[in-house]
């Protein structure tokens, strides 16, 4: 059974740098769990002992994405230059491991104009995709500044993957703060700030119409669709005061693909399978910040209620998603 993992981060140590450079109101304290255990050593390597933790894991081909945040935090021309580079070493590393990795692009997203040309240079090199933040600066990605880059990612077929990112300071301050620093930092990020920040940039950009606009655009999401399955019924009552065509879960079903993020749980899965379809999901452990071994792997598959849905979410999906030939073929 061909297995394909996506969200497999990687990092840029001078980007990394750069963004811990910047002033306080711009900067992004989730870096500090990069540098938990030794998550930075296999954050570095996108070479052999990345592939041997995949051979140990039984994972075929990992869709290799930047870690967070990207680029979003630094100032345009900063921005535009460590993307372009994040890419052609990224790309190097598909060149030389062709049969083992794919990429997401990184995009500039603090020049929009930057980002649909970095896109498009990117599907040139034989990206698959491109990871995204919800939130550049103030900007939601549901700005209009940004319709231009979400038409070309539907144009192109490159899916866009929303990936959670620390709230602004303010809000942190507000909802997120009062214990101590690190028990802060976890609320405000993997504990729950994160996941409501990248449920809310999705949920943002369907009640914009973004779909209704571009309905070849494909979103994926992170952690069993960042908590956005389990709230249907209240999400579904935008559709009427936003004026879109349809309910917002017919848009997840429709536009939305959700991997597991290394969230190996059969309950998720059995609630994911009831409010979407098989063809919606994507396996992926989230390295290295997520470890699952082989034997955490087949149990979970072991789960699944047919082959065909096992298959489908091991590699199907997104080798119709990412256009991956399968292997062989």
């Amino acid at each position: 059974m061909t297995v394909i993992a996506i969200e497999e981060h990687w990092g840029l140590p001078a980007l990394t740098a750069a963004v811990r450079a910047l002033p306080e109101d711009r900067a992004d304290e989730s870096l500090v769990l990069d540098e938990m255990g030794d998550n930075l050593e296999h954050l570095h390597d996108i070479g052999d002992a990345r592939i041997a933790v995949m051979d140990a894991q039984g994972i075929d081909v990992s869709i290799l994405s930047l870690a967070p945040p990207g680029t979003q935090p630094l100032d345009p021309a900063d921005a535009a230059r460590f993307a372009r580079q994040a890419n052609d070493i990224a790309a190097e590393a598909v060149r030389r491991h062709p049969t083992r990795f794919r990429a997401f692009a990184t995009l500039p997203t603090a020049d929009p104009a930057a980002a649909v040309a970095e896109l498009e240079r990117a599907v040139d090199l034989g990206f698959v995709g491109a990871m995204v933040y919800g939130r550049t600066g103030t900007v939601p990605l549901d700005d209009p500044r940004y319709d231009d880059l979400l038409a070309a990612a539907a144009r192109s077929h490159q899916p866009i993957s929303i990936h959670p990112q620390i709230p602004p300071v303010a809000i942190r301050r507000a909802a997120y703060s009062g214990f101590d620093p690190m028990t802060d930092l976890g609320l405000a990020t993997f504990g729950w700030g994160w996941h409501l920040e990248a449920a809310l940039s999705a949920l943002r950009l369907i009640v914009r119409g973004t779909f209704d606009r571009h309905p070849d655009l494909q979103l994926v999401l992170g952690h069993w669709g960042e908590l956005l399955l389990f709230w249907s019924d209240r999400t579904d009552s935008l559709a009427r005061v936003a004026g879109l065509d349809r309910r917002v879960s017919e848009y997840i079903r429709s536009n939305v693909h959700i991997t597991s993020s290394g969230m190996l749980d059969p309950t998720l899965l059995r609630h994911a399978l009831e409010v979407t379809t098989p063809d919606r999901l994507l396996f992926s452990t989230d390295h290295p910040f997520h470890r699952p071994t082989r034997a955490d792997i087949d149990r979970f598959l072991a789960e699944f209620p047919t082959d065909e849905a096992r298959q489908a979410f091991t590699a199907g999906n997104a080798q119709a998603l990412f256009r991956i030939s399968p292997p062989g073929a």
